[in-house]
């Protein structure tokens, strides 16, 4: 039997709508490439020597928040995004500036719609809810 796209049934996964476990490696080193490229936004991370693992933590979480595999809650636990983050002064600005770089490497892999949208609308909503600082 084949699946009747107007059958109401829930669509994929977005992990699986944009391509796995290739699709979030690629956008989370062309992040990184972005915030080491901006010494500006690279001074907002406190340990520069580790970004490898910066860009490990940031691509099994979107991984496991889009649907893909759990492997970021087996490491790490809950997310805890705002407890993560808490220690780290985020104000507007760095606000903006990581949200330009994520966004910047979204149009670089060139994302279709409506994929594009929910990749951007979660990131400006998630960098939002990280502002602790005026």
């Amino acid at each position: 039997m084949s699946l009747d796209i107007g059958s109401g049934a829930p669509p994929a996964p977005l992990y699986e709508r944009v391509g796995g476990h290739d699709f979030f490696e690629r956008l989370v080193d062309e992040f990184y490439d972005r915030v080491e490229a901006d010494a500006e936004l690279l001074s907002h991370y406190p340990d520069v020597d580790d970004l490898q693992g910066a860009r490990d933590r940031l691509r099994m979480f979107l991984e496991q928040f889009w649907g893909g595999p759990t492997t970021y809650a087996e490491q790490r636990g809950h997310p805890r995004l705002r407890m993560r983050h808490a220690p780290y002064r985020i104000d507007v600005t760095a606000r903006n500036q990581w949200l330009a770089a994520m966004a910047g490497a979204i149009d670089v892999l060139e994302v279709a719609e409506p994929e594009r949208g929910e990749l951007i609308a979660y990131f400006a909503s998630a960098a939002d809810h990280l502002v602790n600082a005026r």
